[in-house]
């Protein structure tokens, strides 16, 4: 039973060849080397400089500034991704050619098509890698970043100070005649929000069947490392279906399993790029709440882009291998020079096309996927006529 299994699995995943082998290999060490280097420029450019003036003007710690530059890292791995593949490809398949290896492949029979073979494998598997960056571990590690820092320069004075936040959340019931309803399960309410803690906070919860209490408490803080809330000073009132008083219960301090939701409507001003996709379809959910139709397409757009950045990975190693499978003698510079040029018109193409998102020219699921779609068109076309 195990060898017909075996036999049957052979079949219909083939074991890679010798030349499989060999060409995967050729792209792996130029893409380690790129993510290297992409990451390391992108860390630079974007974190670096500014820890060094908080080292040496604020009196940041050496410790903590690189407790903050290890988890900025995966925000720049996630866009060294794709960026490392199309400069991998090129690489590869350009070096094959400037030693006449690819007329060798060609002379035994293996077409342009086939020889693109490892390059999708590995993009496919590096776009896998990318959503679990970009979902996962990025966001994450951000929020931790700016949570340190914070915490580090003791900014003790609220930055802003917010009024009546009120988050209501629904549900969707189902009546015995069959009909959907939809009701209130808790309503959220704080008179002030001073950038750090939440002020006077009266709660109304009603999201347990048969159970309904109301939580009044002086202040509130949002606990990162439990994901809850941290209540101070308050009362929780437990009600009877008859609307009777059934338990009283006083404390100094409660944490309660709540949604983040209210925090980030008090910070309103929330970047959804440093959200996971669930974190930001519930807070699209709490601008649509708001009617904000400006800020919700924003966010909207942003979701898609979260959804179409991992396939940029297969956009520029489709790319990427048309151009290096072009019988040509390019060398390394001029790889990397071609990588460079590409990355630039992609992402200011994506800008462009984010833009009309935003402003309503387009859809948002046609301005995330757009620059993906003519990637792919433009690739399929460089890899026809290098098959000629």
């Amino acid at each position: 039973m195990k060898n017909d299994l075996s036999k049957f699995l052979t079949r219909l995943i083939p074991k890679p060849s010798i030349v499989d082998r060999y060409l995967f290999m050729e792209l792996l060490i130029p893409f380690l080397f790129g993510m290297g280097l992409f990451t390391s420029l992108g860390i630079a450019i974007g974190t670096l400089f500014d820890l060094v003036r908080k080292v040496t003007e604020s009196g940041l710690s050496l410790t903590v500034a690189l407790q903050i530059l290890s988890l900025k890292m995966p925000e720049f791995i996630v866009l060294a991704f794709p960026m490392s593949i199309l400069l991998a490809t090129l690489m590869a398949y350009s070096r094959l050619a400037s030693d006449s290896e690819l007329i060798a492949l060609r002379s035994i029979g293996l077409s342009p098509y086939r020889l693109l073979v490892p390059s999708i494998i590995l993009s496919l598997m590096v776009t896998g890698v990318t959503f679990f960056f970009s979902d996962y571990v990025a966001p994450q590690a951000t929020q931790q970043a700016k949570q340190i820092l914070a915490d580090a320069l003791k900014k003790d004075q609220p930055a802003f100070v917010e009024d009546n936040i009120i988050y209501p959340e629904y549900r969707k019931i189902t009546l015995e005649n069959g009909r959907d309803q939809t009701v209130l399960t808790r309503l959220f309410y704080a008179e002030k929000f001073d950038g750090q803690q939440m002020q006077g906070l009266t709660i109304l919860d009603r999201s347990q069947p048969g159970v309904n209490q109301i939580v009044t408490s002086q202040s509130a803080m949002w606990n990162l490392d439990s994901n809850s809330w941290d209540f101070y000073n308050g009362t929780i009132y437990l009600i009877a279906p008859d609307g009777s008083y059934r338990n009283i219960v006083r404390f100094q301090h409660q944490k309660l399993d709540l949604p983040r939701a209210p925090l980030d409507i008090a910070k309103g001003k929330q970047n959804p790029a440093e959200m996971s996709i669930a974190e930001a379809k519930e807070y699209l959910r709490i601008v649509k709440l708001s009617k904000n139709e400006p800020r919700a397409r924003k966010v909207e757009v942003r979701i898609q882009e979260k959804y179409a950045l991992p396939f940029v990975c297969i956009v520029f190693g489709l790319i990427g291998s048309a151009i290096g499978l072009k019988p040509q003698n390019n060398n390394k510079a001029t790889s990397f020079g071609i990588c460079i040029i590409l990355i630039f018109s992609y992402y200011l193409l994506s800008f462009i096309a984010s833009s009309m998102g935003i402003w309503g020219i387009i859809s948002p699921v046609v301005s995330a996927w757009l620059p993906n779609t003519l990637g792919i068109i433009a690739g399929t076309v460089l890899l026809v006529q290098t098959a000629k």
